[in-house]
């Protein structure tokens, strides 16, 4: 057996602790937490591995002086605690601007959605909104999503399916099981929130973008976050918690951690995770997804109409109008999975040809002259993992949403994938972080009253 004090140090503890909470992860949820704290009165640290607060949220400002997310961004129509939050730290929502449906592009041409060689996916989508109502049997766990669209009649379907689930929740394919998405759906609110511009998940933005959030959180705790403070090491003791980082140690009597199981996986614990949790960081992987902006001086485009599409060309991908009302021109593209893994090989120049020279027929000459060009591979931030949310391995039940977050000792855990609705969205992240930030200061005040 390993001497466990002289790998750790000794658990008894002397003297006056570092904090009294302290926050593992300064994105949205790990932020939330911790001003919900520091607002309770409670002394609270947060440890933050990258150089940046954010998490999965990021804003930049363009060279004509607006701002867009690179990372999370939107808003649905009933998430009540970011549009909340966003009000009170002064920041402006706008709807989206966009018409009923996507228009889908392949091999250059629109395609009518009423088209004989598209309604195969139609039927499958109302299948899977079925599915996600009344559940699906187990062994579906062991089914992959991609096992079930090569049983999709019609090559356009197909792709048309496969491009609207990678985007969705930028999972390969053939390691996401049907069973896992029937529950990601109805943990979102079902298939029609899901995929909805106007009136669904993707409703509206922020002017100043969801990343100013964060940084304004950040702002109001000061000195409480510290970034560049990888924490590598969790000792739980009689007394409370020892935080080890790769910049210092710290003490506290409880800890919210809030990254990711993958990427919390990073993480020694003493004692060890209980058997069920440290499966859940094992069986557990992170999305891929590349997104660019693409910044005009205005949106030309709608001049001629919308620019909103589907284009099953690879790599396949959404392309989004993004810009707020008065703003300059911002054009939106994701791709995700291995489509978005593929491009990491390219130069800049090179990503920003493909994705923007074959909107030219649709939207003019123009699309190929922005101002500026911001692109992120979330799958290459080594802090965040990738994205938008944590996945299970097929056949394996830890991963599937919600996850769960029961105490261990004085560890507590948040994310937005542990929220009980909205996962993986910023509402979640929002409910996580104060649901994590309740449960700590019951504890705490349940140990006062001992």
């Amino acid at each position: 057996m390993p001497n466990h004090e002289a790998l750790y140090g000794t658990s008894a503890y002397d003297g006056d602790p570092d904090a009294t909470v302290v926050v593992v992860g300064a994105g949205l949820s790990g932020l939330t937490a911790a001003r919900e704290l520091h607002r309770r009165g409670v002394d609270v640290l947060v440890l933050e591995a990258a150089d940046r607060v954010g998490g999965r949220a990021m804003a930049e400002t363009t060279a004509l002086g607006s701002r867009l997310d690179l990372g999370g961004q939107w808003i649905g129509h009933d998430h009540h605690r970011i549009m909340a939050l966003a009000a009170e730290l002064g920041a402006t929502r706008y709807p989206m601007h966009t018409g009923t449906a996507p228009q889908v592009i392949d091999g250059g041409r629109r395609l009518p959605l009423a088209s004989p060689s598209v309604l195969p996916a139609g039927a499958a989508l109302a299948g899977v909104g079925v599915l996600s109502l009344t559940g699906t049997p187990e062994r579906w766990n062991d089914t992959t999503v991609d096992a079930c669209l090569r049983r999709v009649p019609g090559r356009v379907s197909r792709r048309l399916l496969e491009v609207i689930a990678s985007i969705s929740w930028t999972a390969d394919l053939d390691r996401y099981s049907v069973h896992a998405m029937a529950r990601m759906v109805r943990q979102q609110g079902g298939l029609r929130t899901v995929l909805s511009t106007r009136g669904g998940a993707q409703d509206s933005l922020l002017v100043e973008g969801v990343g100013t959030l964060t940084d304004r959180l950040a702002a109001e705790l000061g000195a409480r976050v510290r970034t560049g403070h990888r924490v590598t090491r969790l000792v739980r003791d009689a007394q409370g918690i020892t935080v080890h980082t790769d910049s210092g140690t710290f003490r506290a009597a409880r800890t919210i951690v809030t990254v990711p199981p993958p990427v919390a996986a990073r993480i020694e614990h003493h004692p060890p995770l209980p058997a069920d949790r440290a499966a859940l960081e094992r069986n557990t992987y992170m999305g891929s997804v590349y997104k660019a902006i693409a910044v005009f001086e205005r949106p030309f485009w709608r001049d001629r109409g919308r620019a909103e599409f589907l284009v099953l060309d690879s790599p396949g991908r959404a392309v989004f109008d993004t810009g707020s009302p008065g703003g300059p021109g911002h054009l939106c593209t994701l791709v995700a999975g291995p489509e978005a893994r593929a491009l990491d090989d390219l130069g800049a120049e090179e990503r920003r040809q493909i994705l923007l020279a074959p909107l030219v027929p649709h939207l003019g000459t123009g699309v190929l002259k922005p101002v500026s060009w911001h692109e992120k591979a979330w799958h290459l931030d080594e802090h965040a993992g990738g994205g938008y949310v944590v996945l299970p391995e097929p056949g394996t039940s830890e991963g599937i949403s919600p996850l769960p977050h029961a105490p261990l000792g004085p560890v507590h855990w948040a994310g937005t994938e542990t929220a009980d609705e909205h996962a993986g969205y910023l509402e979640g992240a929002i409910a996580s972080g104060v649901r994590a930030a309740r449960e700590v200061a019951e504890t705490l005040n349940a140990g006062r009253t001992r």
